[in-house]
């Protein structure tokens, strides 16, 4: 499960490699009220960067994370993130 970063994130870089663990917490429109999926969490790598201006989101998820989490119609949806380490 892989993500990219926006230029916050993103730290020049930093972020290249690091994991996050991402939950979906609600629809951001009303095409889809309910996007949230019975799994609603996942754990992505960061591999790229979202570069502004086009980014308009924290993280960018891969459509096969994404899809785990939450209906693809939906397009987008609030989550929240934590950073986490993997030993």
């Amino acid at each position: 499960m892989i993500a990219a970063a926006n230029q916050d994130l993103w730290q020049g870089g930093a972020a290249c490699g690091k994991n996050f663990q991402v939950t979906c917490t609600g629809a951001t429109n009303q095409g889809v009220p309910h996007p949230c999926t019975d799994t609603p969490t996942v754990n992505v790598m960061i591999t790229d960067f979202c570069p502004p201006p086009g980014c308009k989101v924290d993280l960018d998820l891969s459509h096969e994370a994404f899809s785990i989490m939450a209906d693809p119609r939906a397009g987008g949806i609030k989550i929240s993130y934590q950073e986490y380490v993997i030993n």
